[in-house]
């Protein structure tokens, strides 16, 4: 992997280890890789990492192998949008996407280093954001962990408000059973891990856990079913999934948290759409992909007599 900058808006020369950790979202796991396994070059001349200064115009080279522990796996990949810091995929369900006991091979990590392979791309995993492994839909993965780092990390808002924002958003489709009292609205409820499992959480009465807030909009209701977009400010684990569910709308197939799995067999949440401005470029895209064949139909199959 290698990484350049043009150092621009010094007042006054700095130490490399600040400007890349200060102005280029180099983390520290990954400063530590180019001082101990990398190389470092400012104007073409080589520098050690622990003593090197940067002043203003100067141009810098850091070369660092990737390491990756995720086998290359010949898997279907659906590529929505792709450049050379990033890309977006379309998860299918059944699929995780990072490897978890039991489950290997046959992830999003595996297709994707596969086909870093298969393109000349010597590249490691870096998701951006995870899916459960049967929600569908837009995953991001980003080329360098500095740009991972970048959008993972939480800024200030332009309005102050104090909740915390990333620079890129999601939008989801899913289908509930009956129709919501009001047509869109906020589910701002707390979430916390349930004190019996590992896996599912919940919405404490008294408050405690992370921050969650999630928009929603109603789109259309027919055969009972509501279909849903809905949109996040956090991202806390399931929170599509409790949000709905502490409401009394679990997800149709989510058997997790209380919704029928009777007529289909996962939970009906798919990842429809991704925006997002990348900090190292200021390029802003935008991503869609519809929803899937299961859900479509299951959602506008006609009604039997």
């Amino acid at each position: 992997m290698i990484l350049r900058y043009k150092a621009n808006g010094l007042p006054a020369p700095m130490l490399l280890k600040n400007y890349l950790r200060s102005c280029c979202g180099i983390s520290m796991g990954l400063w530590r890789r180019i001082k101990w396994n990398g190389t470092i070059k400012i104007n073409n001349l080589e520098v050690r990492a622990t003593i090197a200064m940067v002043s203003e115009g100067d141009d810098i080279i850091c070369s660092v192998p990737e390491e990756s522990k995720l086998e290359p796996v010949k898997l279907p990949l659906d590529i929505r949008y792709e450049d050379d810091y990033m890309l977006i995929v379309n998860k299918p369900p059944g699929m995780v996407v990072h490897p978890v006991a039991g489950d290997y091979t046959g992830t999003l990590g595996n297709a994707i280093m596969y086909y870093y392979k298969e393109t000349g791309q010597d590249l490691d995993f870096h998701p951006v954001h995870r899916l459960d492994r049967n929600t569908t839909g837009l995953v991001m993965i980003a080329k360098l962990p500095q740009l991972q780092n970048a959008l993972t990390q939480p800024r200030k808002r332009a309005d102050y408000s104090g909740n915390p924002a990333k620079l890129f958003k999601r939008s989801y489709l899913a289908i509930v059973k009956g129709f919501l009292p009001e047509p869109q609205g906020t589910i701002d409820l707390n979430i916390a891990r349930h004190p019996d499992s590992i896996i599912q959480r919940i919405c404490p009465m008294d408050g405690s856990g992370q921050t969650a807030i999630t928009h929603y909009q109603t789109l259309s209701f027919r055969n009972g079913l509501s279909l849903l977009k809905l949109s996040l400010e956090t991202g806390r684990t399931h929170q599509i999934r409790v949000h709905l569910a502490s409401l009394g709308y679990p997800l149709i197939g989510d058997d997790l948290y209380g919704g029928d799995n009777s007529q289909f067999g996962r939970q009906a949440l798919h990842a429809c759409h991704i925006s997002a401005q990348n900090p190292l470029t200021g390029l802003s895209i935008s991503v869609y992909a519809n929803m899937p064949a299961d859900m479509q139909s299951f959602f506008y199959r006609k009604k039997t007599s």
